[in-house]
């Protein structure tokens, strides 16, 4: 694993892209900082990074489209695949070279709240430096959803533009799930799809029909049976579900309420964990295919 985290994080410094990456990052928040902070006289550096989340829309698919996908246009991966080590150490590896260079544009804002202690006031440097925290806590969830979309990808142009759409989904999304009906007996269909969807992820990863079809069977059944007792139960039931999975509140609550989120913290840790092992199963898949 350490060699492969060597060779992706030099192979951002002998091209263009980590060079490129680390610029766009810095002109972006400094632009924001500059306007917050230094210009308008905010005292909390966490508003510049809050106002500027949205930078990772960009940023990450561009940093992520090449981690998979060209190891597989190039056949560089059936290297890895057929070599004695661990598809978990390879992607793990890949994980932590993209996680490092955000590390390193995150070391660089840590500086903006020493800026306005010494040409100014700053009330709250715990607060600014639990914000880069979550902003970096935040990238990681991108780029785990890059790493994941670039192993399903031959084509970085197709891997960066299917990034771009699902980290905008993942921006949008409390935008999104407002829109959802509320009543309850539109929830109860909502929840049947969702359990029949996943049933048929079980499926896939697991090629077992029997243990899909008792979910699927089972948690149809155990819902129904849950709404004809009591249907209040699923008023708004997936719109607060959902709601629950917005990855900005995180970072709002440390910028704007100067709360630290530990529930925000635990959801972006339990989705990168996630993305990372979607990934392994697809290397996975595609190695004893």
């Amino acid at each position: 694993m350490i060699a492969i985290y060597k060779r992706e994080l030099k192979s951002y410094f002998t091209s263009m892209i980590g060079y490129v990456y680390l610029a766009f990052m810095c002109v972006v928040v400094g632009i924001y900082f500059m306007a917050y902070n230094l210009y308008q006289g905010y005292p909390y550096a966490a508003y510049a990074l809050y106002g500027c989340n949205f930078v990772y829309l960009i940023s990450m698919p561009f940093l992520t489209m090449r981690s998979m996908a060209e190891d597989r246009k190039t056949k560089t991966d059936q290297l890895l695949l057929t070599a004695p080590v661990k598809v978990s150490s390879v992607v793990v590896g890949k994980f932590l070279a993209m996680a490092s260079m955000l590390a390193i544009s995150c070391l660089i804002f840590c500086l903006y709240p020493l800026v306005i202690r010494i040409f100014g006031t700053s009330y709250a440097l715990a607060a600014d430096y639990n914000a880069i925290l979550t902003y970096f806590l935040m990238g990681c969830v991108y780029i785990g959803v890059g790493l994941f979309i670039s192993s399903l990808c031959e084509s970085q142009i197709i891997a960066v533009v299917a990034s771009f759409g699902v980290c905008f989904l993942l921006y949008m999304w409390p935008s999104l799930v407002g829109f959802l009906p509320t009543s309850a007996y539109t929830n109860l269909l909502m929840l049947a799809a969702v359990i029949v969807i996943v049933a048929l992820i079980i499926y896939a990863l697991s090629r077992n029909w029997l243990l899909s079809v008792i979910l699927c069977i089972g948690g149809v059944g155990a819902s129904c049976i849950v709404y004809r007792v009591n249907s209040d139960l699923f008023d708004s039931l997936i719109t607060n579900a959902l709601g629950t999975f917005s990855i900005t509140d995180a970072l709002y609550d440390v910028a704007v309420n100067q709360v630290f989120d530990l529930s925000g913290i635990l959801m972006y840790l339990s989705l990168i964990a996630l993305s990372i092992f979607l990934t392994i199963q697809c290397l996975q898949r595609r190695r004893w295919s």
